[in-house]
């Protein structure tokens, strides 16, 4: 990476912190709780703007999800507006659903003043409920006329269902005198499992790009990030990752040179660390785990031991009661399908040693029991068999992920 570029940071800010972007929130009365933000929109004011998305693979795709898809492809990636309401999933809903979406994606480019292939949409909540349409189109004018750059930080919050604390990020670097940033934010504490994207997130930046770079940088990144978290093993009817690149900073990303392994850096960063948050913010979660598997013959296998033992409730819900219960996380590796010999693996948490070769490591169960009660752990898994490693994160299984879904739709 050339000199002239520096490391990305973490900064204070919100989406409008990238040049060109402004954004808003209102309360349409689509969630339960009255006087709750639940609409939003993102919009930027350069007609130069790209946007690139990635999407849920479940083959039940919600209205926005089948909409946006054909609105990136129609308008050639060259979207600039964002509309997202909360409390409601839009998803299983027919054509009722999809007339929806495109309704309020053409009021939305009319009251822009551009056309409604070039806005994206997106929902969260409730599936199989038919989402309202008539609140929406009422409150879209205020919220045109809301977008600013002060109110952008609302959208984070409006987006929100059973997550705890909005999420939101922004990382800067300056390259050639220029500074570039990067902003983001993401809802998902339930329903979330890594196959492209487990949540929703909407991303900006003033970098200067084309739409198949922004769109090869955004798989690339989440790849890395969004697709490496998990909650409860549920991919979502309506997962999407949307980004939008105004590119008024002025500095260009393009192949074959430094510029695209730096603004990698950054958006990956950028992705991980609202990743994290999500993982954090599970579904009655008390602990942000994560699990490192080092040594194996293949990154298939890396990833399959990883994400197995991410995955397997009794090792989430010995975790959620500090129980040192090493013999559960060998059990997911070992169902798996990754190939190692079970007499050469070993465990740690965080820096204590469980399980060596197969066999109890003879540690204190004091000791354990402390490391397993703390906020953050990392599981550390060699598997003696290569030279290959993978990384998810994920949280704990408590009664209160029982309590939020037991009763999420009544």
């Amino acid at each position: 990476m050339s000199r002239a570029m520096a490391k990305w940071e973490q900064v204070e800010g919100d989406l409008a912190t990238p040049a060109g972007f402004r954004g808003a929130a209102v309360a349409a009365g689509i969630k339960k709780a009255p006087d709750a933000l639940d609409l939003a929109l993102i919009f930027s004011d350069s007609p130069g703007t790209t946007a690139a998305g990635v999407f849920t693979t479940n083959r039940v795709a919600a209205a926005p999800v089948v909409l946006s898809r054909e609105h990136l492809v129609e308008s050639r990636g060259r979207c600039r507006a964002i509309l997202v309401n909360a409390g409601n999933a839009n998803a299983c809903t027919g054509k009722a659903g999809l007339h929806t979406a495109q309704e309020t994606a053409r009021v939305a480019g009319e009251l822009l003043g551009i056309e409604p292939s070039q806005v994206l949409v997106a929902s969260t909540g409730v599936i199989g409920i038919p989402l309202p349409i008539d609140p929406i189109l009422q409150h879209l004018p205020h919220l045109k006329e809301s977008l600013s750059k002060e109110n952008a930080k609302a959208v984070a919050q409006a987006i929100m269902t059973t997550d705890t604390f909005p999420k939101t990020c922004v990382v800067r670097s300056t390259t050639k005198g220029r500074t570039v940033h990067i902003a983001g934010v993401a809802k998902g504490a339930g329903m979330i499992h890594p196959h492209m994207a487990t949540m929703l997130s909407f991303l900006t930046t003033d970098a200067l790009m084309g739409e198949r770079m922004l769109h090869h940088l955004l798989v690339e990144a989440a790849a890395d990030s969004f697709n490496r978290v998990t909650v409860d093993g549920d991919t979502s009817t309506n997962d999407t990752v949307a980004a939008m690149a105004s590119g008024l900073a002025e500095v260009s990303v393009i192949p074959g040179n430094d510029s695209r392994s730096w603004f990698a850096e950054g958006l990956t960063l950028l992705c991980q660390t609202l990743a994290r948050m999500i993982a954090r913010d599970g579904e009655g979660a008390t602990k942000l785990i994560t699990v490192e598997v080092v040594g194996a013959r293949t990154p298939l296998d890396a990833d399959r031991v990883a994400r197995a033992i991410a995955n397997s409730p009794l090792v989430k819900t010995a975790i959620a009661g500090a129980d040192p219960n090493w013999g559960r996380i060998v059990c997911a590796a070992g169902y798996s399908g990754a190939k190692f010999d079970p007499a050469k693996i070993d465990v740690t948490v965080n820096e204590l040693p469980l399980c060596r070769k197969g066999m109890d490591a003879g540690f204190d169960e004091g000791a354990a029991h402390r490391e397993f009660e703390k906020k953050e752990i990392v599981l550390h898994v060699d598997l003696h068999a290569g030279r290959t490693s993978s990384r998810v994160w994920t949280c704990d299984f408590t009664k209160g992920y029982i309590d939020i879904n037991s009763s999420y739709r009544s």
